[in-house]
């Protein structure tokens, strides 16, 4: 009937319609996860990725003009030169290394601070480390080693070190607390003796129990 034939149109519209609409529901248009989308525009010479911070491989940095790894670093530092690679630096002299040479300054090795008073300024040295003192020489003030040995007072022999001084003390005798006086060594504390021992300044002397006579090696006991 045509009844019959029309309700099976209907149903035939609806099924395509179903699909049709479905299949836009099965595939649709993937977007690209947005890390992706930051490494894409990550683009230029000594770009490592996927990596950490910037994406520029080691010794790289981002240049702040263009925003690409193009930056070299030096990690000690260039001085009065410019890095012009990982860890390569150009200097003024135009030799090339990992570092360049301060220029020598009338201040020396300890740098110069800046004495202000009544609105004028000038350089003045640094102070030295202990056990230093400040001279004048041809490259400048340098900071020289003080023989502390001149004056200290070492009961032993004193040794003059880089920056302080040390005291040491004679065979059978040790350093006191004081690190300056000297004291005798107890021997007899490593015993050396198989039965008895007796420290004397400088030395010890060994004895045995009754019954027993020491031995020629003057340690052992017979």
């Amino acid at each position: 009937p045509p009844v019959m034939l029309v309700e099976l149109l209907f149903q035939a519209a609806c099924v395509s319609l179903f699909l049709s609409s479905g299949q836009g529901r099965v595939y649709p248009a993937r977007k690209k996860p947005a890390s992706f989308a930051v490494e894409r525009r990550r683009v230029g010479p000594h770009v490592c990725f996927p990596g950490s911070g910037s994406g520029c491989c080691p010794g790289w940095m981002l240049s702040p003009g263009s925003g690409k790894c193009t930056l070299p670093l030096c990690s000690f530092g260039c001085g009065g030169g410019s890095c012009i690679a990982p860890n390569l630096c150009l200097c003024p002299d135009g030799e090339q290394g990992i570092t360049c040479p301060e220029p020598p300054g009338t201040c020396g090795e300890y740098g110069c601070d800046l004495s202000c008073n009544h609105g004028g300024c000038q350089e003045v040295a640094r102070v030295c480390p202990i056990g230093f003192s400040m001279a004048e020489t041809a490259n400048g003030v340098r900071c020289t080693d003080i023989n502390e040995c001149q004056s200290a007072a070492c009961e032993g022999t004193c040794v003059n070190t880089e920056g302080g001084f040390a005291c040491e003390c004679g065979a059978g005798r040790e350093l006191s607390a004081d690190r300056r006086s000297c004291r005798d060594t107890d021997e007899c504390q490593a015993t050396p003796c198989q039965h008895r021992c007796e420290n004397s300044v400088g030395s010890y002397r060994c004895s045995c129990r009754p019954g027993y006579h020491l031995h020629g090696n003057r340690h052992s006991c017979v």
